[in-house]
This record gives structure tokens, C-alpha cells and sequence, in this order.
């Protein structure tokens, strides 16, 4: 009876550690780092996600843009762009204006090289004192001429968009101190041709001047 008492206890006490064993969890350290999965997300947004979390788990709560900061940032950027426009508009404008100059400058040259074209021969003949102008007249006590012509600038028109504009002719004898026998006369044009502003219409004057000599025919008659 003995022996069959102590051999069921013998039985109990192994099931008993079989069962401890078999249903005892060992407790294994908490990891520094939990690994994240990858699940299908390519590196960079895995990279901007973890980033998030990592300042939201800082703070607590994530941070924008203030009004004050938007308000701030537009009034820069209109200064900005509205200085870049005003000096594309200047820009153009100055270059406007710099072909109607180049075009007057270029119809005085013209005026200019007619009066060369007129024939003075000493005494005899002298047609820069009877220009084909306007309302021309001559002086002969102070010997000045003096008239003037009209022509259109040499621009890009559309339909009856043109300019005009106005040479005003001076033609004038010249008296060289110590050289008696000596004939020089003057020719100057002054182009006046307008211009459009903001302001309104301006007119402006470019001025070309030009010495002439006798065509030397006679020489008797210097």
C-alpha cells in the first residue's frame, strides 16, 4: 500500500512540472527600437513618416503657418513682382523712345545732306540761300535764311497711325576772323517730333548742324 502511495505521488508530481513547464511564458527584455515593416512604402515616404512621428511624439502637435506670417509673405511678393513689371514697362518705354529719336535724328541727317546737294558757286550761284522750304525767307543784310518742312517719321505704322514731324532750317553765313577771302555758311535743322506719356504729349528737338564751302568752280570769284 506503501509503494502504491508513493509511486501515484511520484506520477502527480511529474504531470505537475510537465504542466508548469509547458504552459510557463519566459519573459524575454523589452527592444531598445521596435522594428517598423515595410509594408509596400518606398524609402522616401517611410523616411517622411517616421520623421512625423518621431516630432509628433515630441510635441504633441504639429505647427504651421501663422496669419501674420501669410500676410507678411504676400506683401513681399507683390513688391516684388510689381517692382519686376515697373521695369519692363520703363523698359519699353525708354526703347520707344529711343526709335522715334533714332527716326528724327535720321530725317534731319536728310535735310542736311539736300542743302548738300545745292549747288554754290561763288557769287554766281548760291542756292542754300533759296532752299525749297516753307515759308522760306533770306536776309541779305545779316545773310541768314531761315524756313522749315515737314515729314514722317521712318516707324512701324498700322493704318493712319503716324507721326509727323517738323525741320526747322536755319542757313546762316559765317565771317572768319583774318580770313576775308574765306565763305563759310551754316546749315542747322532742328526736328521737333512729339512723344506720348503718361503725362501727356511732349514734344522733343534733336538738333543736327552742318558747315558747307563753295564748290571752288570759279576760283576768280573768291
Amino acid at each position: 500500500m506503501a509503494l502504491y502511495m508513493l509511486k501515484r505521488h511520484r506520477i502527480s508530481y511529474m504531470r505537475l512540472a510537465e504542466h508548469l513547464r509547458s504552459t510557463c511564458v519566459l519573459r524575454q527584455p523589452p527592444l531598445a527600437h521596435k522594428p517598423v515593416a515595410r509594408v509596400g512604402l518606398p524609402d522616401e515616404k517611410l523616411k517622411l513618416k517616421l520623421a512625423v512621428t518621431r516630432s509628433s511624439s515630441k510635441t504633441g502637435t504639429f505647427r504651421g503657418f501663422t496669419l501674420v506670417e501669410v500676410v507678411v509673405a504676400l506683401a513681399i511678393i507683390t513688391l516684388l513682382f510689381s517692382g519686376i513689371l515697373t521695369a519692363y514697362i520703363q523698359s519699353n518705354r525708354r526703347a520707344e523712345w529711343s526709335g522715334y529719336s533714332l527716326a528724327a535724328q535720321a530725317v534731319g541727317i536728310q535735310q542736311i545732306e539736300q542743302a548738300r546737294a545745292g549747288v554754290w558757286d561763288g557769287q554766281k550761284l548760291n542756292e542754300l540761300t533759296n532752299l525749297n522750304l516753307l515759308s522760306w525767307s533770306y536776309n541779305a543784310t545779316t545773310r541768314v535764311g531761315t524756313g522749315y518742312t515737314t515729314n514722317i517719321l521712318d516707324l512701324p505704322v498700322s493704318g493712319t497711325n503716324i507721326v509727323v514731324v517738323t525741320n526747322f532750317v536755319t542757313v546762316k553765313m559765317l565771317d572768319l576772323t583774318g580770313f576775308t577771302n574765306v565763305q563759310v555758311q551754316m546749315v542747322s535743322v532742328d526736328t521737333v517730333w512729339p512723344f506720348c506719356s503718361r503725362s501727356g504729349t511732349r514734344l522733343f528737338t534733336n538738333r543736327t548742324a552742318s558747315y558747307f564751302g563753295p564748290d571752288n568752280r570759279d576760283m576768280s570769284s573768291l
